[in-house]
């Protein structure tokens, strides 16, 4: 009788031959470790050296910063304030820029012309000067049509450390703005200009309510001048132009007893700035004025220009 063996729990039979699906999975499987295997190499072989490049950027940054010149530096470090939400740190940072007074301070002070505050963008007018003459009136002479007046009042005075190029529109804003403040300023600056292409505005400006004698009324575009300052103003102005052609507007306001009197004492000063002896009669007649300071300043006037002087009353 043939014996059959039974396999027992203790010795289980032989293992059954391992499948091919499970042969394909490990087959595959062999890729996908290769390529962590190539990437974890990778990454430990370059991210020293990524690491390394980043910190050598931020030591040439460094050298960079360091080889600014003082002067460079104190203009970026104001550049950055200019972002400031305060507008007061805005303002100062504009006010340091306009101190250093070279052109690259002013460069960086020209976004301050558009900012938000009128604070800011009136000292900013003054801050851009040392852009040079041409450069700087192109930049400020829009402040003129600024909605506040301080602005434009700050841009006209500043337009006056210009050149002829602010000329035309400070002429515009003498004879159109509303502001007193600001056509005064514009009277001011005009004399500091010193051209004689703005003669017609000051002199009409002078008038107390018709054109001056010898100049048209630029097609109806001026108002009669009721403000003293701005009147003063521009008796400073003609006679620091210098130009005898102002002499007819001078003489007729120094003649003219209802003027204000410092109007009229600025017209014998500037009468005698100008030294043209037509204005004689005119400076003469004012030497028995009741108003004494008038009375000399129309005696030193006559003096400069070298005509005969009465002598003094005893």
């Amino acid at each position: 009788m043939k014996r059959v063996a039974l396999a027992s729990p203790r010795h289980p039979g032989p293992a059954p031959a391992p499948r091919k699906s499970a042969r394909r999975a490990s087959s595959s499987l062999a890729p996908l470790l290769l390529s962590a295997i190539s990437l974890t190499t990778t990454l430990t072989f370059y991210l020293p050296l990524v690491e390394a490049a980043g910190h050598a950027r931020a030591l040439q940054e460094a050298d960079r910063a360091a080889a600014l010149t003082p002067l460079q530096s104190a203009v970026r470090a104001q550049a950055e304030r200019l972002s400031s939400a305060d507008a007061e740190v805005r303002r100062d940072a504009v006010m340091r820029l306009r101190a250093l007074a070279r052109p690259e301070a002013s460069r960086a002070a020209l976004p301050a012309l558009g900012d938000a505050s009128a604070s800011v963008r009136a000292v900013a007018a003054h801050a851009v000067l040392s852009l040079g003459p041409h450069e700087a009136a192109a930049h400020v002479a829009p402040l003129l049509r600024d909605r506040d007046e301080f602005v434009r009042r700050e841009a006209a005075y500043a337009l006056g450390r210009t050149g002829t190029a602010a000329v035309v529109p400070l002429v515009n804003a003498l004879e159109t703005d509303r502001s007193a403040a600001v056509r005064g300023a514009a009277a001011v600056a005009l004399g500091q200009l010193a051209d004689t292409a703005a003669l017609p505005a000051l002199a009409n400006s002078l008038a107390a309510s018709i054109p001056a004698p010898g100049f048209s009324d630029r097609g109806g575009r001026r108002r009669a001048e009721r403000d003293e300052f701005v009147r003063r103003a521009a008796a400073v102005a003609l006679g620091a132009v210098g130009s005898r052609a102002a002499v007819p507007a001078l003489t007729a306001t120094l003649s003219d007893e209802r003027t204000p009197d410092d109007v009229r004492r600025e017209s014998a000063a500037a009468l005698g700035r100008i030294g043209d002896p037509a204005a004689a009669p005119a400076l003469r007649a004012a030497l028995d004025s009741r108003d004494p300071h008038l009375a000399r300043l129309a005696l030193d006037a006559l003096r400069r220009i070298g005509g005969p002087v009465p002598p003094a009353a005893p």
